[in-house]
C-alpha cells in the first residue's frame, strides 16, 4: 500500500460523494466522520477558523476501505484503520509536512496511527486522559419509577438557557472552550436539539442533546447534570426522553459515547438499553524542535 493511495481533498462535497456510502454502510463506527463532515457542508469551512478542513478517501481497486478528516490545526479523526492503512497515512501526512495536534480514533486505530506517526516524524504521541465507550442502543428501557418533572425541548427562544447548560457541562469536562453569543455559532454545540429535565415547579435539573439525523443515525450528545442533583434519576430520565425523540425522528441506530472511567453513567445507559461497541481513545503529539531552533 502506498502513500499516495490517499486522496486528500478540501472539498467537503467531493469527499462525500466518494465516501458517503462507505461511511453509510457502518454509521456507527464512522459516527465522527459523518458528523464533521455534515458539520463543515451545513456551515462552511471558514465557520471552524484556522486553514480549511483536509479530509481523506482511501481506495483501493475501487472501493473505499478507509478515511480520515482534519480540522486544522486542531485533531485528525479516523475511520477504523489497520496497522499498514494508519502507516500508509502517517508517511502521506508526513510527506506533506503536515502537523496535526492529536488523533481520536477506536482504540486500535488511534494507537496504530500515534506509533506510526512518531515513527515517520518524530512526534511523541501522549495518550489523553479521558478514554470513551461508544454504545449503540438496543431496546430502549426507561427508568421506572421516573422521577416527578417532565422533559422539555428547548427551542431558539431559549438560547440563552442552551449556552449556559452547554458551558457548565463544558467546564465539567474540561473541555477548553469560549461559549456565549459570538462565538456559539462556530462551536460544536450549536447543532444539537437539546432537551431540559424539570422537576413539578419547572426547575431544570439536567440536560441531553442529540446531533442531527446523519445516515441514518442520531448521536446523543450531551448527559449533564449538576453534581448537586445527580443520584436522583434525572440523567437517566432525560437520555430516555432524547432517546425516545431520536427513535421517533427516524434514526435506525442511536449512539453515545460515556467516560469509561465513570461506571455510574456507563451503567446507567446499560440499563435504558444501550450496548457497548468499543473503546476510542486519543494521544496528542509534542514536536522535536527544528534543527538549528
Amino acid at each position: 500500500m502506498r502513500p499516495d493511495d490517499w486522496h486528500l481533498t478540501e472539498d467537503v462535497d467531493e469527499f462525500l460523494a466518494l465516501a458517503g456510502e462507505f461511511l453509510r454502510s457502518r454509521p456507527a463506527a464512522h459516527v465522527m466522520q459523518l458528523t464533521w463532515a455534515e458539520r463543515v457542508r451545513r456551515r462552511g469551512a471558514a465557520a471552524f477558523g484556522g486553514g480549511a478542513p483536509v479530509f481523506g478517501v482511501l481506495e483501493r481497486a475501487g472501493e473505499v476501505c478507509a478515511t480520515f478528516y482534519w480540522l486544522r490545526p486542531g485533531g485528525l479523526g479516523l475511520s477504523p484503520l489497520t496497522a499498514e492503512q494508519a502507516d500508509s497515512l502517517a508517511a502521506r501526512l508526513a510527506d506533506l509536512g503536515h502537523r496535526p495536534h492529536s488523533v481520536g480514533a477506536d482504540h486500535g486505530s488511534a494507537a496504530a496511527f500515534a506509533d506510526a506517526w512518531r515513527r515517520h516524524t518524530g512526534a511523541m504521541p501522549h495518550p489523553r486522559d479521558a478514554r470513551v465507550r461508544l454504545y449503540r442502543l438496543g431496546t430502549l428501557t426507561p427508568p421506572q419509577p421516573l422521577p416527578a418533572g417532565r422533559g422539555r425541548v428547548l427551542g431558539e427562544r431559549d438560547l440563552e438557557e442552551v449556552m449556559f447548560w452547554c458551558g457548565e457541562f463544558a467546564k465539567a469536562v474540561g473541555e477548553d472552550v469560549s461559549i456565549d453569543a459570538g462565538t456559539w455559532a462556530r462551536t460544536r454545540y450549536a447543532d444539537k436539539v437539546y432537551t431540559l429535565w424539570e422537576t413539578p415547579d419547572s426547575t431544570p435539573v439536567s440536560v441531553a442533546g442529540m446531533n442531527p439525523l446523519i445516515g441514518g443515525q442520531i448521536q446523543v450528545d450531551i448527559v449533564y447534570t449538576p453534581a448537586g442533583l445527580r443520584g436522583r434519576g434525572y440523567a437517566g430520565a432525560v437520555t430516555a426522553e432524547v432517546s425516545r425523540a431520536a427513535l421517533a425522528a427516524g434514526a435506525r441506530d442511536v449512539v453515545l459515547f460515556a467516560d469509561v472511567s465513570n461506571p455510574t453513567s456507563n451503567a446507567l445507559y446499560q440499563r435504558l438499553g444501550y450496548r457497548a461497541l468499543g473503546d476510542w481513545a486519543g494521544y496528542t503529539f509534542s514536536y522535536p524542535a527544528p534543527e538549528g531552533g
